[in-house]
């Protein structure tokens, strides 16, 4: 076949785009622990929006310091489960380089009782925090974090209950 009248056109093959579901019943590859994300639990006032909010923040444990990263994060809730894909990194634009974690913040307006939050990286490794969200008390409580039982499962995550990071509405 000449390059300079082709015949055909030649296919070029897509990239395969992974999808959040296959994140959920994949086996990952046996590695050691280490933790690379930490989840924060706060409740957040969109001052914008005029609404509460419970915000799960994902950020890494390695700070960048050329590049502002966002975590890419997909979101699946199924009546008291949460499960936040983490899907990889996306770059932001930004002017000013800071010293910072990668950051991405996920938010939910109602949540009330016993939730189970899992966090699940592509390969298909799960690390899993059960919280209790009481916002008449304006208080959560992480009741229990762990990793399921699942063939090579490691410790990636930290699970955490910011109370640095609440904000709720001025009332005057």
């Amino acid at each position: 076949m000449s390059l300079r009248r082709p015949k055909t056109i030649p296919k070029i093959p897509k990239t395969r785009k992974k999808k959040a579901h296959t994140s959920l019943t994949a086996i990952p590859v046996k590695k050691p622990d280490k933790l690379e994300y930490v989840c924060k639990a706060f409740y957040g006032y969109d001052v914008i929006k005029g609404k509460q909010f419970c915000v799960f923040a994902i950020e890494t444990i390695v700070e960048f310091t050329s590049f502002a990263y966002e975590i890419s994060v997909e979101v699946i809730k199924e009546k008291n489960v949460i499960n936040l894909i983490l899907m990889g990194l996306s770059a932001k634009t930004n002017v000013v380089p800071l010293v910072q974690p990668a950051r991405t913040e996920v938010l939910f307006q109602d949540l009330v009782g016993d939730y189970t939050v899992n966090v699940v990286k592509q390969d298909g490794a799960i690390n899993t925090a059960e919280y209790h969200f009481n916002i008449f008390k304006k208080e959560i409580l992480l009741t229990k974090h762990y990793k399921p039982k699942k063939k090579n499962n490691r410790l990636f995550c930290r699970f955490e209950v910011a109370l640095d990071e609440f904000s709720f509405p001025d009332n005057k």
